[in-house]
Formats: C-alpha cells, structure tokens, sequence
C-alpha cells in the first residue's frame, strides 16, 4: 500500500460536504463484455491500471492516499475523500474545492478505451448544500452550473432539489437508462435484498434485489465528537504514520466496530493538523466474488472535517440493511442501530439522512408487507434520533455505544421522492433545545 502526503491544507475554512458522482456502465457486472473471461475478479473498469485512474484524479484536484483490493470492489482512498472501482460502475466521491464533474469526460474514455465500455447506463450526482458556495470553482461555483456541463454531456438527465432551499436540502442530477429496453427506468441491482444479509444469504431470490445508498450527513458536531480527529502527532511525523493513527483512531472511537469486524477490511488516515478518512469494504456474503451475477461485497465510507465553525462529517453505505433489529453480534446491523452508533460517535448539532432506493425493491415491499421500504427507513431515522432508547440490559439500547444520543433530536424535515426507477427517504434532525 503506497501512501502519498496530502497537499497543503488550504487557507480559510474547508468545505466538508462532498461532491458525490456515481457512473454505472452496465446494468450489472454480469453484464460487462470480459465478465466471462475473467478468473480473478479483474475484468471491466478494474482492469483499468493505477496510473491511468491518477491521471483522471489529476484533472479533479486529488490524489490517491491508499488502496485496498476487495474481491469485487477496488476502494481508493484520496486527499479529499473516496473512489471506489467495480467491474461496471465507479463512485468518486471528492470534498474542498474539487473539480468533480470535470473528470467526467476522462472518466467516459477510460471507460471506453481500458475496458469496453463505451457507453453510460446511468448516471448520478449529488450533494448536500455547500457551506461555502463562493469558494468553489469551476461550474461548481453553483448547481445551475452543475447541470448545465452535466446536460451538455447527457441528454436524458434530470435534475432536482429536495428540502429546504433557504435550509438543509439535497441536489441530485440523474440519467434515465441508457439501455432503451429497459423504458420505465428500472435499473439493474447492485447488492440483494435485505433478508440475504441477516445469514439467509443461500436462501435469498437472486433475482429480486436492490441498489441501496444511505447517508448520514453531520454538520455542528460537538467539542466532544470534533476532539478525537485532532492529530496529536508531531508535524514531522504525521505523514509517515498517518495510516497507522487512523487505524488507532478508528478502533478508538468505534468506527471498527460500526460493523462486524470479519466482514470489513478497513483503511483508515488521520491528516495533519486535522481530518479524518477511511474506506471499508464489506464483504457480507461468504461467495462474494465468485459469481458477477451474485454480488456479496459492498462499502462504507467516512470523513471527517472537524473545526470550529465549519465541522462536518458523512457516513455513507450501500449495503442494504434490515430495518428490524437482529440480536446476531456477526450481522449487519439493523438501520436504527447503525444510525445510533454513527451519530454517537460525532454527536452533530444538525444532520440529514437520505436513502436512495431502486424502486422494484421498494414496490416489493409495499406489496408484500404494507409498508415500503421509504416509510420503514422514515420510521427507522425517526426511532433511532427521536425516541430514548430501551433499557433491555444488553445490545446498543443497553447504554453500549450507539444510543447515548438517541431521544435527543427533533425532526425538521421529512420528505419522500419518486424518482424515474428510484425512489428517495430524506430527513432532516436537529438537537433539541435544553
């Protein structure tokens, strides 16, 4: 794992929310052209080599920190945040002042020229509210400008704002498919659904799954959850041991354990004088990377910018989780609880949660239970920061880390989004007055 020094820290305050660009070249990664041929994972955009990926980061303002190899995702970690690489999808995800949508262009020719790709089945851009809007360049300067480049790029997009504009919202521009067989919008899954992650993996309908994002987007976080990502190592040794102090620091504060510990490899890094980065691959099915038809591996990424008067700090994930807890220390947690363990760790003054949902999953559920998959994680963002936890003598709701803040907040915003193939759970919560 070679390590790179970040660049100088920029003058003035750091812009923390994060660009956040997803490009899927085929409905699947059965479905791209050397799937069949491969025999260690390697086919499509991950065949594309490092120096080639650093060109496209060069144009974008970042570099690459770290990486680590999973058994169908490559996670890169950056100087400002994430990129992850899967056989036929890829997810940049930059903060400060990133020009992220001008490495789209270079993006679509490596696409095309390193694995043979030559056209976008869907993509999506998003971001949370610039804290700094001034401070941005390019044609991130505003989102008219956003989706100006995006439109000049792609003909079938469509772009929304969902929440508060004078307040906590959330911009998103997306592509309907570029597969003209598939009419309605419905987009091809990345990860099964929910019932396969809770052991019941061999039992689950390969058929019938989800593309499922959540995120947990913090700003204001208290003295007590910014004191951690304060380096305490001396200048002249930050770099050199910046993986190291954000593995420590991970373990530290509970990060590692946000999830089981045998299913995430995790690549963590602590900048200096401040900052916090890691990157995890899940890999939450035993046969993860044997059958491209049949993924088991999946992320979760965090950063961290914790000064005073700018703080902020995301989580993301795109593992599917359970809406119903399981009393499994080995499974993927239940959304409330992973939900209580994050905002525990930050203690924000304000957050937005936002889950975006292929809408056959969310259907699904409606069909079958009487309550889609928007409204159960509405009602899950709800329990987990709105109501006090229950005192059983075991488990997160116990007093263990992932419940000292529940009860505390007060929903300001609510709000759910039918999109074309996908549908959006938006929230936001602040802390209660005393």
């Amino acid at each position: 794992m070679a390590d790179l020094a970040p660049p100088p820290a920029p003058s003035g305050p750091f812009e923390g929310p994060e660009k956040l660009l997803e490009i899927w070249f085929a409905p699947s990664a059965a479905d791209c052209p050397d799937a069949a041929s491969s025999t260690d994972g390697k086919f499509g955009l991950r065949r594309v080599p490092r120096p080639v990926w650093e060109e496209m980061l060069d144009i974008v303002k970042c570099k690459i920190l770290s990486a680590v190899e999973g058994t169908e995702t490559d996670a890169y970690l950056l100087s400002e945040s994430s990129f992850f690489v899967s056989p036929h999808r890829l997810i940049l995800k930059t903060c400060g002042t990133t020009l992220n949508l001008l490495g789209v262009p270079r993006i679509l020719e490596i696409a095309r020229d390193h694995a043979g790709l030559p056209s976008v089945y869907r993509l999506f851009y998003s971001r949370k509210a610039f804290m700094f809007p001034e401070r941005q360049i390019g044609p991130h300067r505003e989102w008219k400008a956003e989706i100006e480049f995006l439109d000049n790029l792609f003909p079938n997009g469509s772009a929304y704002t969902v929440g508060k504009v004078n307040g906590d919202h959330w911009l998103l521009y997306l592509t309907s498919p570029g597969d003209s067989s598939s009419p309605n919008g419905d987009t091809a899954p990345n990860s099964p659904i929910s019932s396969a992650i809770n052991g019941d993996a061999d039992d689950a309908d390969d058929t019938i799954a989800s593309d499922y994002t959540i995120e947990i987007l913090m700003t204001n976080l208290s003295p007590e959850g910014r004191a951690p990502f304060f380096n305490k190592t001396p200048p002249e040794d930050a770099d050199a041991t910046a993986g190291a102090d954000g593995m420590a620091l991970s373990s530290e504060i509970g990060i590692s354990n946000l999830f089981p510990e045998h299913l995430t490899t995790l690549d963590a890094y602590s900048f200096s004088p401040c900052g916090y980065s890691c990157n995890a691959l899940l890999k939450w099915r035993p046969d993860a990377g044997q059958n491209p038809s049949r993924p088991g591996e999946g992320y979760y990424t965090i950063h961290v910018t914790p000064e005073e008067g700018w703080s902020y700090a995301s989580f993301e994930c795109n593992v599917p989780l359970p809406t119903s807890s399981t009393d499994k220390p080995t499974s993927v947690p239940d959304l409330k609880t992973l939900i209580r363990r994050v905002v525990d760790i930050f203690r924000p003054g304000r957050l937005t949660l936002t889950l975006f949902i292929s809408s056959k999953d969310n259907d699904a559920a409606e069909e079958e239970e009487g309550e889609s998959a928007v409204e159960a994680a509405q009602r899950a963002f709800k329990s987990a920061l709105t109501l006090p936890p229950k005192r059983s003598g075991r488990g997160d709701d116990a007093g263990e880390r992932g419940g000292a803040f529940a009860g505390l907040y007060k929903r300001t915003d609510k709000i759910n989004y039918e999109f074309g193939g996908y549908d959006l759970a938006f929230a936001s919560f602040e802390l209660r007055s005393s």
